[in-house]
């Protein structure tokens, strides 16, 4: 039985996904399913929310996250909830 062009690169990529686990690498695994990955980001009420930052600020928030051991949209999130609240107590 011959596999689908789409099929042999989803194993593609599982197998470096698996590499790159072995070797010591973080690699996120694909969910695959993008639909169900949307609705349940919409359900916990994450929207996504794209901006252009300088290389050198996207490098110190990935090394930040990185040491603090947290998803980067984890540390943005509270960074800007940080630097939000100072914002409002100035008013």
């Amino acid at each position: 039985m011959t596999m689908k062009r789409t099929e042999l690169d989803k194993r593609k990529g599982l197998k470096i996904v698996n590499e790159l686990r072995r070797l010591g690498h973080a690699a996120p695994l694909p969910t695959g399913d993008r639909r169900a990955r949307r609705e349940s980001d919409r359900a916990a009420g994450l929207v996504a929310f794209a901006v252009k930052l300088p290389g050198e600020t996207v490098r110190r928030l990935q090394d930040a996250a990185r040491a603090q051991d947290l998803p980067l949209n984890v540390l943005v999130d509270r960074l800007l909830r940080t630097g939000l609240a100072k914002i409002e107590e100035g008013k």
